[in-house]
């Protein structure tokens, strides 16, 4: 029962980190990324729909995202999406494509998006304990109700630590990773 219940939580907790990896994506460096726009929503047709869905994202260079529309008629609601975002961009399209260009990042807002990474950084850690908690709290419960012994309860208890350390420094490298690249130049 051990065993599995580690394996299950191990699954979950890798979940949370890749659910980190996408969000942190979409925080912007002074690089172009495809990330950094497929995931904003473009009200077309009546419905609102993912850029990613409506476009291919190319990266040409970069400072530039060239954004194809697959119906030029939605040229017009994506580039008001990334005009009404608050992701500081500017568009300009020529009829059959959408440039976007990246413009360099000024220190202060690269300190702002160094909160922003650390406090989702923080909220990753925060689920991966919760998930810990809960599996702890399973375990003692399997314990009262005599399903598993006291040694196995203890030892489940330490290679839980352990996992949850692991995808803690995990979480932790990830945001190191995205700090630098806001840091860079």
């Amino acid at each position: 029962m051990s065993e599995q219940t580690l394996y299950n939580i191990e699954q979950k907790m890798s979940r949370s980190v890749e659910a980190l990896q996408k969000e942190l994506a979409t925080i912007r460096t002074g690089r172009a990324s495809p990330g950094l726009l497929e995931h904003l929503r473009v009200e077309y047709t009546g419905s609102s729909l993912a850029l990613n869905q409506l476009a291919g994202i190319t990266v040409p260079g970069p400072n530039l995202l060239v954004i194809q529309p697959w119906d030029r008629g939605s040229i017009g609601d994506i580039e008001k999406a990334i005009l009404t975002s608050d992701l500081g961009l500017n568009p300009t399209n020529d009829g059959r494509v959408i440039r976007v260009n990246i413009p360099p990042l000024t220190e202060e807002r690269r300190q702002e998006l160094i909160k922003v990474v650390r406090r989702r950084v923080e909220e990753g850690k925060v689920s991966i304990r919760n998930l810990r908690r809960e599996v702890m709290d399973e375990l003692k419960a399997q314990e009262k109700n005599k399903e598993i012994s006291q040694d196995e309860h203890k030892r489940t208890q330490g290679q839980l630590q352990k996992v949850t350390d692991s995808f803690i420094a995990e979480i932790d490298q990830v945001g190191q990773d995205k700090e630098k690249d806001i840091m860079e130049v």
